[in-house]
């Protein structure tokens, strides 16, 4: 069982910055996906940016410029960056992680972001 673990959530300011780091208890050999989903108060869970293994990306609309999504394999890491930071961000951030070829996939249990106006 593969466990994550978010950290870098906070308060910031609109405009501001803040980096989400997401560390998974085991090196993952299988061909995976890492991303990171967002739910605010009375909304869906949304998804926010994924990650291949061999680096490919995928970002929602509403973070595409803003946002930027890395991934350190050799230290099973993955990382948001984030940028230009708005109110309408403000969410509880989930790394995710799915295995390719699977139906197995694995959740962290989230870090707060607030961004005030």
């Amino acid at each position: 069982q593969v466990q994550l673990v978010e950290s870098g959530g906070g308060l910031v300011q609109a405009g501001g910055s803040l980096r989400l780091s997401c560390a998974a208890s085991e090196t993952i050999r299988s061909i995976n996906v890492m991303g990171w989903y967002r739910q605010a108060p009375g909304k869906q869970r949304e998804l926010v940016a994924t990650i291949t293994t061999v680096g490919n990306t995928n970002y929602a609309d509403s973070v595409e410029g803003r946002f930027t999504i890395s991934r350190d394999n050799a230290k099973n890491m993955v990382y948001l960056q984030m940028n230009s930071l708005k109110p309408e961000d403000t969410a509880v951030y989930y790394c995710h992680l799915r295995l390719i070829y699977t139906t197995i996939n694995y959740w962290g249990q989230g870090t707060q972001v607030t961004v005030s106006s």
